[in-house]
């Protein structure tokens, strides 16, 4: 049975990974007759958000204990992630993929990307083995793959700037679609950077997850 490993970067979209986007990809991966480990970096928040009224929080967050919430604790730190043990890699959205997992949110298209994160993800990509980004983890593409490797973030026209400013070839997408990369084997598709609700996240994350696994 072919295993899939998922990075998620926290519980809650403003400030950690997407839940619906979470929940929808270890499903899908399951529907399509795979396994699923998580792992996420054991650091702290970058900042909390009170996903109630909106606020900032003042309480601090650990990225890795707030993402084992999402998967009933059936995670690790990401430094222990070897792709060597994984036949495909997932990065489901939420701004903590721009806050936690890097500083994209913060810094744009001049942002740098966690250690362990940055050597999880190269690794699948020297192996040559597929790996699927989704929402505005795409972002960490340009970061891993070689330039002009092709991506998706929706078709918000700033976003898909800096994507291209970095290194990458954007490609405009539909909710319900996503990007394959042939040469490089790395999927992408827009989820809630363009979702309205879940339904619609879900046909386009499961339709590129059913891709990923036929390719592990």
């Amino acid at each position: 049975m072919k295993r899939v490993a998922v990075i998620l970067s926290g519980c809650g979209v403003f400030d950690g990974s997407e839940i619906h986007e979470a929940v929808l990809t270890l499903h899908a991966i399951e529907k399509s007759g795979a396994t699923w480990h998580c792992f996420a970096p054991d650091i702290e928040q970058s900042h909390t958000i009170n996903h109630l009224s909106g606020d900032v929080d003042e309480h601090k967050r650990n990225v890795l204990q707030e993402s084992a919430r999402v998967c009933r604790g059936n995670i690790q730190d990401v430094s222990k992630l070897h792709s060597e043990e994984f036949d495909a890699l997932v990065l489901p959205g939420g701004f903590g993929a721009a806050k936690n997992l890097t500083d994209f949110a913060l810094k744009g298209a001049e942002c740098s990307i966690n250690a362990h994160v940055a050597s999880a993800c190269r690794s699948f990509c020297r192996a040559g083995k597929p790996a699927a980004y989704m929402c505005i983890a795409p972002i960490i593409i340009p970061m891993i793959y070689p330039k002009g490797t092709k991506g998706t973030i929706g078709n918000d026209s700033d976003t898909a700037q800096a994507f291209e400013t970095m290194g990458g070839a954007h490609i405009s997408c539909p909710v319900d679609d996503y990007v394959y990369d042939q040469e490089h084997k790395v999927l992408s598709t827009p989820a809630y950077m363009i979702a309205d609700n879940i339904s619609q996240a879900a046909s386009g994350i499961e339709a590129m997850i059913k891709k990923l696994v036929e390719l592990a």
